[in-house]
């Protein structure tokens, strides 16, 4: 989640020229999200969406396996991943809220499919001023292998790890 100083959602290019930080914490995290529930299909992860309380704005959707959370910060705990989102949201915002929606896949790259979900309306990746998922494909490759990642962090939380 990321709260831009000037609105940028309105104006195609100023969105697209963001740095990819930026672009996928503040209006196509849904995109990022997809891309990587498409590297990683057999790592148990799903999209959730954090979705603000009524009147609040700072959704964002990232990816989880209920334990880990994947976003544009990249590999975190989930728990770690949402103090923070909670944490930045009442520090702009007071009295902010928000619940956790788990979502379908196909909904993260299907405008028409994401309003089937009360409250949801996610741009689709070529809605952008242009197509998203490569940008977002490339993006992902720089956190490196994730599957990788959580080998390493689970043998190093494990019971039997020295």
């Amino acid at each position: 989640m990321f709260f831009p100083k000037i609105n940028v959602k309105d104006d195609p290019v100023r969105r697209w020229h963001r740095p990819d930080r930026h672009f996928f914490a503040n209006g196509a995290c849904q995109v990022l999200a997809f891309a990587f529930l498409e590297r990683y299909p057999d790592l148990g992860f799903h999209a959730r969406w954090i979705k603000p309380a009524a009147g609040f704005t700072g959704n964002h959707i990232y990816v989880t396996d209920e334990v880990n959370a994947f976003d544009y910060h990249g590999l975190a705990t989930e728990q770690r991943l949402l103090a923070f989102c909670f944490k930045r949201g009442q520090r702009f915002f007071p009295g902010w809220d928000a619940t956790l929606v788990d979502l379908p896949t196909d909904a993260l790259v299907s405008n028409q499919r994401s309003r089937e979900i009360e409250g949801l309306w996610l741009r689709e990746p070529k809605q952008f001023l242009y197509d998203a998922m490569p940008r977002a494909r490339n993006f992902l490759a720089r956190f490196g292998d994730i599957r990788r990642q959580l080998t390493a962090s689970a043998s190093c939380t494990s019971r039997d790890a020295g």
